[in-house]
């Protein structure tokens, strides 16, 4: 099983999705875990209302930094924000895959409810059609380097 950490800055949106969906699609294949380097403390509730619509569950997640996760063993490392990409990882995320998956922050959207929601919606698929992607590889047999870059092409912008 590979443990991936999902990460972005606040850790209140697009990290939390991709922990859900991890968790939600990878059948005992993955077990993923999200974190911020400045958590904003919160998780957004247009993330929680997306998460239950789709069906999935909204319970134990929380904003929390990546330093919760200092004694876990980390496999991939995947930022979903360009401001956490450009960031210096712990020195304990030394041995992991790490990739960027860069996604629009739908939490910076502004304008109606409607507009706000689909922002939301946008990244939920965005990150399910990545997901499964990843998911459909054979993950357990590839080499570092070999997963690596099938994981940096599947993040590569439509």
């Amino acid at each position: 099983m590979k443990n991936i950490l999902v990460l972005c800055t606040g850790n209140s949106c697009r990290s939390i999705l991709g922990e859900a969906l991890f968790n939600h699609l990878g059948e005992g294949r993955v077990r993923a875990f999200s974190a911020g380097s400045f958590p904003v403390g919160e998780v957004n509730a247009n993330t929680l209302a997306v998460l239950t619509k789709h069906g999935l569950s909204t319970e134990d997640y929380s904003s929390k930094s990546w330093d919760e996760f200092s004694d876990q063993t980390i496999d991939i490392v995947i930022t979903v924000c360009d401001t956490a990409a450009g960031e210096t990882c712990p020195v304990w995320l030394n041995n992991a895959i790490r990739i960027h998956w860069g996604l629009p922050d739908p939490a910076q959207v502004t304008g109606t409810e409607d507009e706000i929601r689909k922002a939301f919606e946008t990244t939920y698929a965005m990150l399910e059609k990545r997901i499964r992607k990843m998911l459909a590889l054979p993950f357990e047999k590839m080499s570092d380097a070999e997963l690596k870059e099938a994981l940096q092409k599947i993040g590569e912008k439509e």
